[in-house]
């Protein structure tokens, strides 16, 4: 997906990007490739496969939910995948970006300082650590990519507000859903939907699952991490 092909496909997702915008993912993707030479973020590397895999597909999230003046967290960002990425797009977005590895933060810490973005941190933390001081905090939480929706969810869900969503981003859905449902709904939730669709070019299958929090988590979750993975809900 070249640059045009990437505007082109925004304005379908109704995203009209500026020469601002362009130039601060132009330097993302730079930043990105950089740092990806000694400190391993990505194996995708190849600048149309970026733009196509990563940026366009971040910002899929747009098809599930409103993002305007909310406020955003992204477990297991990663290099920034989707959360930094929408953050860039749409700037009233309130965003908090967690992962275990430092080395990523610091990464995601040089980008946002170097495009000056305001209202958006990168956190060093475990999720069932940094619930301690933000239960039901959010109106959205995400994370694109990091672990069965089961397990996910158990550490997901915790972090949204009643009213708010959580929305995972996966290629294929319906077994992780059938596995999950049980756990959604210990959790305080209900699946309102799944978004199905293809990337442009071939490039996979994509689902955004809708789960609406409806009532509080109780306390008692997240579990520890070990304990999650030896029984899930």
């Amino acid at each position: 997906m070249n640059k045009e092909e990437f505007i082109n496909a925004l304005k379908e997702l109704n995203i009209d990007i500026n020469d601002k915008i362009l130039n601060d993912f132009n330097t993302y993707y730079k930043m990105l490739i950089d740092y990806n030479s000694h400190t391993n973020l990505t194996r995708i590397t190849e600048e149309e496969e970026v733009y196509l895999k990563h940026f366009y597909d971040s910002l899929t999230l747009i098809k599930a939910v409103h993002l305007e003046n909310q406020s955003l967290l992204d477990i297991g960002t990663g290099a920034g995948f989707p959360g930094l990425v929408l953050k860039i797009v749409f700037p009233n977005l309130n965003v908090t970006l967690v992962d275990s590895l430092n080395k990523r933060v610091v990464f995601l810490n040089s980008v946002i300082e170097k495009l000056n973005l305001k209202n958006i941190k990168a956190v060093h933390e475990r999720a069932e650590d940094y619930i301690k001081n933000n239960r039901e905090s959010f109106d959205i939480v995400t994370s694109r990519a990091v672990a069965n929706l089961s397990t996910l969810s158990e550490l997901c869900i915790p972090f949204v507000k009643v009213g708010g969503f959580f929305i995972p981003m996966k290629a294929e859905a319906e077994t992780e859903i059938n596995n999950a449902t049980s756990a959604i709904n210990t959790l305080g939730c209900v699946i309102r939907k799944t978004i199905s669709f293809k990337l442009p070019k071939d490039a996979g299958n994509r689902s955004l699952i809708v789960i609406e929090k409806n009532n509080r988590t109780s306390v008692k979750y997240p579990r520890k991490f070990s304990e999650i993975k030896k029984k899930p809900l």
